[in-house]
């Protein structure tokens, strides 16, 4: 499977060769400030398949604690993907061009979504982080 993305303005674009997986919404706080939003979308995706195609140096980083941070246009401001200890660790869904092909499989930290949202039904919801097992 190959899919590309692109920010909002287009000048950063970037493919993934090969599957997604372990696709989730997260609900919390720092996510809504994050994204914007009232959740984000998200799956993981194996480093060596994920190659930027243009505008690699439009790119901003914001790295937090332990490692993780995430990576976005200097230009418009679209969130790309999600980085830990400097590597691609995954990609928002919101900027991909095609059909990725997987669903929500969870929905992780509804203990403190946003009061306004009503999260659709058919995915597990967990009040924090899902269990290592799920």
């Amino acid at each position: 499977m190959t899919l590309s993305g692109e920010c909002f303005c287009g000048e950063i674009k970037y493919r993934v060769e090969g599957p997604l997986r372990d696709a989730r919404s997260c609900h919390c706080s720092r996510c809504r400030k994050a994204f914007s939003s009232q959740a984000y979308a998200y799956a993981l995706v194996e480093p060596d398949h994920f190659n930027w195609v243009s505008g690699k140096h439009l790119l901003t980083s914001y790295i937090g604690g332990q490692g993780f941070g995430l990576q976005f246009c200097s230009k418009c401001g679209s969130t790309l993907c999600g980085i830990y200890n400097n590597e691609i660790h995954g990609i928002t869904l919101g900027c991909l061009n095609e059909d990725p092909e997987i669903e929500i499989g969870r929905h992780i930290y509804v203990g403190s979504k946003a009061s306004w949202e009503i999260i659709p039904d058919g995915a597990p919801q967990y009040q924090e982080g899902a269990p290592q097992n799920a």
